[in-house]
């Protein structure tokens, strides 16, 4: 079984990934020195590492418009619920998963994997502490028009890169507690055979509920491509997803968690409503749309040592103006 790739917050510096459309073509993950993208079984740092898996997988660049979602999530803008009062002033935490099984032998970055059983004990403590997860859009919409997100403390639970196993272990686990995830796909995705969604399976998401939301085509470290690139695996990139899949596809995930001004610029012209990078904290009103903070959970965490982290992070530092890897 291949091993993890490198996640950029685990403290290591970040290799940049190739420039071009091929940036998400699938290779083997040999040790530390990994290259940035990295097409591994299960495991990814995604969004939210330096050297998230992007292997060009199965799925067209010109796919076609698949199964159309049956669920509000339809809507062409975020937060599409009525206005029901002034906008929502509370922060909120996101957090961040990426594979949801065992390590394999010899996995490099095994804080990458958060095993099946780990994943269940995290979700019911979450549930007995009063936690309950919405979706980005629902976030913004109660952020922007008070949209009521129900009764207790709304969480995001978000996954990073597309791995089957946030269908085959995680969709079930949330699907008991009457919950949803955000999945936060790269369109080239991994081909199943090296872990990775396969088309039927997302649209699977989205009919349980699950917000679609991207990080681009590729792994690419978009600070380092140029205009057209940058356009590509930006904005391209959104309407294919969006004519694939049938839904809004309206938040962006920095893949790596690298962002500067350009990128910044290029996923406010693409229509999206805001982004996600890896800096630690809870998402607030107050910061920037595009800047929104997030709390990457690492195997081996407690239930109890994930409590503690949610609330000791809550007044951790703005997310800063870029962030370009260490």
């Amino acid at each position: 079984m291949p091993a993890a790739s490198h996640s950029s917050s685990m403290g290591s510096p970040a290799p940049r990934a190739p420039r071009g459309r091929a940036a998400g073509a699938p290779r083997a993950a040999v040790g530390a020195a990994a290259a940035l993208i990295a097409a591994v079984v299960v495991a990814a740092a995604g969004c939210g590492s330096s050297s998230g898996p992007a292997g060009a997988g199965t799925a067209s660049s010109t796919g076609s418009s698949g199964h159309a979602a049956p669920s509000a999530s339809r809507s062409g803008s975020a937060g599409a619920t009525a206005p029901s009062g002034p906008p929502g002033q509370a922060p909120v935490p996101i957090l961040m998963y990426h594979v949801i099984a065992p390590p394999p032998a010899g996995a490099p970055f095994p804080g990458l994997y958060v095993t099946p059983s780990e994943f269940a004990e995290q979700m019911r403590a979450l549930k007995s502490a009063g936690w309950h997860a919405v979706t980005m859009d629902q976030l913004h919409g109660y952020w922007q028009h008070g949209a009521p997100l129900g009764a207790g403390k709304p969480i995001v639970l978000t996954f990073d890169n597309g791995y089957r196993s946030q269908y085959t272990q995680a969709l079930p686990v949330l699907r008991q507690l009457g919950w949803v995830g955000d999945e936060n796909i790269q369109l080239s995705g991994l081909p199943p055979s090296q872990g990775g969604l396969s088309p039927e399976q997302v649209r699977g998401l989205i009919a349980a509920g699950w917000e679609l939301d991207t990080q681009g085509y590729s792994h690419a470290n978009l600070p380092s491509l140029g205009a057209e690139e940058l356009h590509y695996q930006v904005a391209v990139t959104r309407r294919m997803l969006r004519r694939r899949y049938g839904v809004p596809v309206n938040w962006f995930c920095y893949p790596s968690g690298h962002y500067d001004a350009s990128v910044i610029a290029a996923v406010k012209a693409a229509g999206f409503v805001g982004s996600t990078t890896v800096i630690p904290g809870w998402a607030s009103p107050a910061e920037d749309r595009y800047r929104l903070r997030r709390l990457r959970v690492l195997g081996g965490t407690s239930p109890e040592a994930l409590l503690s982290q949610i609330a000791a992070s809550r007044s951790a530092a703005p997310a800063p103006s870029e962030y370009v890897g260490a």
